[in-house]
């Protein structure tokens, strides 16, 4: 869009013919009004109509003493030194009137808003006027589908832009494609005559709010169209945003669903379970992460994971995290080995040397009996069996977490599981709501005989994640502010 040129300090105007308009080539004009008296006023429209002639900028001063306008004073939109009108009734509508006819008689007639008001209609003879006057205040642009299309541009410069046609164009509809172009934002309506009515429908079609018949246009049938077409494209607009705002939201969802796990435990007998609910407002997404693989020789790998906070930023570390935890357990690392290498993988990827991330890994024999448990500042795991109450792993070798201290060493704690078991994994977000009003926390403690009870009720796999996230989310009287991931294995004799 052209950039706006600065209002001059002072405009020729002429008010719906009260006073002629100054030729382009007479100078300014030399008509008085009679001493003691105020120029004549229309409290219907208020035009402005633009010239090119250089002598038509300049100032030209009022003599606001007696209301008498000296030679070539505007007399329908004389201005104080502040340059607010000192006459001109206020105005809620401004309307951008393209025409080019050259007997200067308006073709528009007197507009009033809803309020009673005057509307401001001012007055381009081709685009190049109009790029000028096409402001922020103006609501709606009328286009005399009548004017001629704008020449193309010839070697060495630009179109001349004074609305003669070469012919080129075989577009009936070039201007009102070009202002289309030029004002994306504002209301169009065109004007067109009555004989043909197909090019109004067609200028509807290529993007014009509505149509008018230029020779059967009254006051009150304009007003109206104008407030309507202002309307509807504010109301276009918002419906374009509100379904761009969806598109975007339903790719993000895709995005975040594609970055979620999808366990490798193809010939496992093991049964995989998990639930995820970001912290963040209408993400899919948040800093917790897991995943479950199985190796060619049987034994089951299963992590969970969460970085420091809750934004995009560190769902996306999460997901790089992951991503190498898998790839490095495929390469054959575990233990002490894999956790060494992540933080590396953490110190290089993060955006700030206070970013860390807690994590628990398992790593499940092939017959399912025993596994190895690694804790890096995270919560140890929940396991439950028939017959026995739920319980945490033992947790007295727990490591820091990943990214708090160089060199770290994370040992490996062997672990006896039985011949039938359930195993829970979870992050913090799951045991940090807070239990009813106060400010006391669930906890672990919370977690564990929660567990127990909703296993007593015969709640399992898919089931008992959702009863207990549920459970918590209720006894915080609402949503968590934490992201929350949990994962539960089964083994079944």
């Amino acid at each position: 869009m052209p950039v706006p040129v600065p209002r001059q300090r002072a405009i020729p105007a002429v008010e719906c013919g009260q006073a002629p308009a100054a030729s382009p080539d007479s100078g300014p004009s030399t008509e008085q009004a009679p001493p003691g008296t105020r120029p004549a006023e229309n409290p219907g429209t208020q035009r402005e109509n633009i010239r090119e002639n250089p002598t038509e900028k300049r100032e030209k001063p009022t003599d606001t003493s007696t209301g008498t306008s000296t030679p070539g004073t505007d007399t329908g939109t004389a201005r104080t030194q502040s340059g607010r009108a000192e006459n001109a009734a206020p105005t809620n509508l401004t309307v951008l009137l393209i025409e080019d006819d050259p007997a200067g008689s308006p073709i528009v007639p007197d507009l009033l808003d809803q309020a009673g008001k005057p509307i401001r209609v001012r007055t381009a003879r081709n685009l190049t006027e109009a790029g000028r006057l096409l402001t922020d205040d103006v609501h709606c642009i009328l286009l005399d589908l009548a004017l001629s299309a704008p020449a193309p541009a010839r070697a060495g410069g630009e179109g001349t832009g004074d609305g003669e046609s070469t012919g080129e164009d075989a577009d009936e509809l070039a201007v009102l494609r070009h202002v289309l172009e030029l004002a994306p934002r504002h209301a169009v309506l065109a004007l067109t005559s009555s004989s043909d009515a197909e090019r109004g429908a067609e200028a509807v079609a290529v993007g014009a709010q509505d149509y008018l018949f230029r020779d059967e246009l009254d006051g009150r049938l304009l007003s109206r169209a104008i407030r309507y077409a202002v309307e509807r494209k504010r109301s276009d607009s918002a419906e374009r945003r509100l379904a761009e705002g969806r598109l975007r939201a339903q790719e993000n969802r895709r995005l975040e669903r594609g970055l979620l796990p999808t366990p490798l435990l193809a010939g496992s007998p093991l049964r995989f379970a998990a639930r995820y609910r970001p912290g963040r407002s209408r993400a899919l997404l948040g800093g917790d992460f897991y995943d479950v693989v199985r190796t060619p020789d049987g034994t089951v790998h299963a992590m969970i994971g969460d970085v420091c906070g809750h934004g995009p930023d560190e769902a996306a570390l999460g997901v790089e995290l992951r991503i190498a935890w898998r790839a490095l357990t495929l390469a054959g690392l575990c233990g002490d080995e894999l956790l060494g290498t992540l933080q590396q993988v953490l110190e290089h990827e993060r955006s700030d040397d206070e970013i860390f991330a807690t994590l628990c890994a398992v790593d499940i024999s092939p017959d399912g009996r025993r596994a190895g448990l690694c804790l890096a500042g995270h919560p140890a795991p929940l396991i439950a069996a028939p017959g026995v109450p739920a319980r945490l792993l033992p947790y007295d070798n727990n490591g820091p977490a990943l990214g708090l201290l160089p060199g770290a060493r994370w040992p490996r704690m062997q672990v006896e599981l039985g011949a039938e078991w359930s195993l829970m994994l979870y992050t913090d977000g799951l045991i940090e709501g807070h239990v009813g009003e106060g400010r006391e926390r669930l906890g672990q403690d919370g977690m564990v005989e929660m567990v127990r009870r909703q296993r007593a009720e015969g709640l399992r796999g898919e089931e008992l994640l959702r009863a207990a996230v549920n459970e918590v989310r209720e006894l915080n009287g609402g949503e968590l502010a934490d992201d929350v991931a949990v994962v539960l294995l089964d083994r079944t004799a």
